[in-house]
């Protein structure tokens, strides 16, 4: 019934989207598993792409020829470039998207490509044969073949949602858990854990009361992103801020004996950085109020999301708490939040392909590996689709440095160094991250993507040559055009920056913190004209390669410098037990791990600085 496939992917999330796509991109037979082909690509929580980190993930990804950030284009109803007041290393794209366009249009995408095949049933078990992955087992008892596969699994494997003292199993409102992965692969030798996560309740926007909400509107003109030539969003729809007051917060303690979470019902560690409305309240109680975000769900529907007031707390209490929300007095409900408890397998369990230690040509990506969010998720189904389809081949792997991408950072932090709770990707993780802007992914990646040889990664690059050497030109005027006194003196007075007393060059009054190349255009008329024929995109990368070019360097400087430790290998047999001057928890971290360089081990949780002078010493250098 069924050919062999190259690969197939166990669920069609964001991760599992993703991977199908990278994997057919490289040629390869696709087969795509879902247990419900309505929900291909479903925004289970929020509706919206993007944010702080997650952003430039997003862009990464198209970098990469993946679809997330074309798909967020073609469906968004409003774009916000987050941290602007920030430097650019913080600058975060996010749109906010049309739950159903988004989820057909990536199903559009999927169907539209030739190497993908679909099969709707639960995945409950591998065919597994000497250590190798050969296959999947169908709740049907059918047998698939394939040469390698992805799990990609989501919040589905062995899920139970939690609602007060009610809990029913379920990977998602309405749609049933998963059943029998995780047994098989606990045989198998993999250790497993339980994670959490959760959703706020959606109201009917006609019965909200804007008037008394801030209103958040989007970026004019909108920005976008796809690196390729997707519509620009041109009729945006406003979100709106409200907040959470006391009365709230008392109604919402009368819940927390009937809590999941506060009662001990649910096991799983639930994500830090975005906490649910009742563990807010209990971590920060000497807070009186709460920041809420009125997001709509499309343009089609009156259904909201209200972010910020994830809860597992009993509907009744959901209910009475929302109504004394200013602008929700009136508000239906149309469903309560919940929580959801599922399994995930530890990342450590991986090597930085993301193919699994136990099982030859088995992969895992998203939700699985103890990520939250969609553009995590994303991110390593596109590395898992990618390595998977190169596995097949026998061709070398792909493996982003922490130096080259926000996804190189997620996939090193998770296997080097694990999690105990839902990973998320920040700023913050990044030690290179004025080199990993949201600006430049594509000058990045691109150059990866046309190596591997993707679909339409030769006009990919061909606009990446074009946008460097248009900054390379638009830096040399800079370097060598000059304005006097009389031309800027006027300009600089209204920044509140120091009048110039002899000619300078414009490069020098640019690194000045109060001028932007906007500005200083619409005071020098011979500026303005030079740059007239300049795209923004190309504009934006010289001023700050401009800027910050000190920091740039320095950051360079300090890649260069890890790269070395990078270059140092340890053999996959590495006795660390025998070398008795490291640290009994380096020895045992290290054993487990079983890094492959140097710079590997230095980020491995437990090895210290000294613990890697005992190996580099140990080797000879």
């Amino acid at each position: 019934m069924f050919p062999t496939y190259d690969v197939i992917v166990v669920g069609a999330g964001h991760a599992g989207c993703e991977a199908a796509v990278a994997a057919a991109n490289l040629g390869c037979k696709v087969l795509l598993a879902t247990m419900n082909m309505q929900t291909i690509a479903q925004m289970s929580c929020n509706p919206a792409m993007g944010g702080v980190a997650k952003g430039q993930i997003v862009r990464e990804v198209d970098a990469l020829c993946g679809y997330s950030g074309i798909v967020t284009d073609h469906t968004m109803v409003q774009f916000r470039m987050l941290n602007k007041s920030k430097g650019p290393a913080m600058w975060s794209p996010r749109a906010q998207s049309d739950r159903m366009q988004f989820a057909r249009k990536w199903r559009q995408m999927l169907e539209a490509h030739p190497h993908i095949d679909f099969w709707q049933e639960m995945v409950s078990g591998l065919l597994v044969k000497g250590g190798r992955v050969c296959g999947v087992r169908t709740g049907m008892g059918l047998e698939i073949p394939a040469r390698a596969v992805v799990l990609t699994n989501g919040t589905f494997l062995n899920g139970i949602i939690h609602i007060g003292e009610k809990q029913f199993g379920g990977g998602r409102a309405g749609e049933s858990a998963a059943r029998g992965l995780t047994e098989q692969l606990v045989e198998l030798g993999f250790e497993a854990g339980r994670m959490k996560t959760g959703t706020p309740p959606r109201v009917d926007g006609r019965t909200l009361d804007y008037s008394r909400m801030e209103i958040q509107s989007g970026d004019e003109p909108a920005g976008k992103f796809s690196y390729t030539a997707t519509p620009p969003l041109t009729e945006q729809m406003p979100c709106h801020i409200t907040y959470t007051n006391q009365k709230v917060h008392d109604i919402l303690r009368t819940g927390f004996e009937k809590s999941p979470m506060f009662a001990g019902r649910i096991q799983g560690a639930g994500p830090r950085y975005c906490p649910s409305i009742e563990d807010k309240i209990d971590r920060f109680a000497e807070k009186t109020g709460h920041q809420l975000f009125i997001e709509p769900e499309g343009r089609d529907t009156c259904e909201i999301y209200i972010n910020g007031f994830s809860s597992s707390l009993p509907e009744d209490v959901q209910y009475k708490a929302l109504r004394e929300i200013p602008g929700l007095e009136n508000a239906k409900m149309f469903r309560p939040g919940y929580a959801i408890e599922y399994d995930y397998f530890p990342p450590t369990q991986l090597q930085l392909t993301l193919e699994t230690n136990l099982v030859k040509n088995l992969f895992f990506a998203g939700q699985i590996n103890g990520t939250t969010g969609y553009e995590e998720a994303a991110g390593q189904g596109l590395m898992a689709g990618l390595n998977a389809a190169l596995a097949v081949r026998d061709a070398e792997p792909l493996v982003l440095k922490r130096s080259e991408a926000y996804i190189g950072v997620l996939i090193d932090d998770l296997v080097n160094k694990g999690t105990q709770e839902p990973y998320r990707m920040f700023t913050s993780r990044a030690e290179y991250r004025i080199l990993l802007r949201q600006d430049n992914a594509d000058l990045r990646l691109t150059p990866i993507a046309h190596r591997l040889g993707l679909p339409g990664a030769d006009a990919r690059m061909h606009r990446v040559r074009d946008k460097q050497q248009a900054a390379a030109a638009i830096e040399t005027f800079f370097r060598n055009a000059s304005a006097g006194p009389d031309e800027v003196n006027g300009y600089l007075a209204s920044v509140d920056s120091a009048p110039v007393l002899q000619k300078v060059k414009l490069y020098n009054i640019l690194l000045r913190p109060q001028v932007n190349i906007g500005s200083l255009a619409a005071a020098l008329p011979e500026l303005q004209r030079f740059l007239a024929p300049y795209d923004p995109e190309h504009v934006e990368l010289a001023e700050i390669n401009i800027k910050y070019d000190g920091y740039i360097r320095k950051e360079e400087e300090m890649v260069q410098k890890m790269a070395r430790l990078e270059d140092v290998r340890l053999h996959e047999n590495f006795d660390y037990r025998s070398i008795t001057a490291l640290s009994a928890e380096a020895r045992d971290k290290l054993a487990r791990h079983k890094p492959r360089t140097i710079g590997q081990a230095t980020r491995i949780s437990g090895v210290s600085p000294a613990d890697v002078s005992v190996l580099l010493i140990h080797l000879g250098r």
